[in-house]
């Protein structure tokens, strides 16, 4: 064998051991992308969740400690994370509901905080910026 073989040899073998550390990077962003990003939108709901105010001084909060995220799950094709409120009425706060009075007739209408919309849009936000950030920290890594 000449020389040129193992020039050759040691240049794709080195490119190879590049090339798999970067891909490793790369399968880390999206999960540690999707973390921050879904860790936002929770803090983002919880600013934005009202509290209730009570007679005789109390004050609520129920609603507020609620909110909480799933575990990430890689799937074959993409990696999710879920923000989620336990509480019974969060979904009457969050898009609406009528006032009835006690004869069964509605009497108003009470409109939605939209608080779960607001904290999707924070982590859609937040996501894109976030794996820009990561992708650019990578090839700076790389030095590509």
């Amino acid at each position: 064998m000449n020389s040129n073989y193992r020039t050759n040899k040691a240049a794709i073998d080195k490119f190879r051991k590049e090339l798999k550390a970067m891909l490793d990077d790369i399968g880390e962003i999206d999960v540690r992308c999707l973390n921050q990003a879904v860790n936002e939108g929770l803090a983002e709901a919880k600013r934005n969740t009202p509290i209730g105010q009570y007679s005789g001084g109390r004050v609520g909060g129920f609603m507020r400690k609620s909110w909480g995220v799933s575990p990430t799950r890689k799937t074959a094709t993409s990696v999710e994370k879920e923000l989620f409120n336990t509480a019974d009425y969060a979904v009457y706060v969050n898009y609406g509901h009528r006032v009835v009075n006690r004869k069964g007739e509605t009497v108003g209408w009470v409109p939605g905080k939209f608080i779960l919309e607001k904290a999707v849009n924070k982590v859609e936000k937040e996501l894109i910026r976030l794996f820009e950030k990561e992708v650019e920290r990578v090839n700076r890594k790389h030095d590509k």
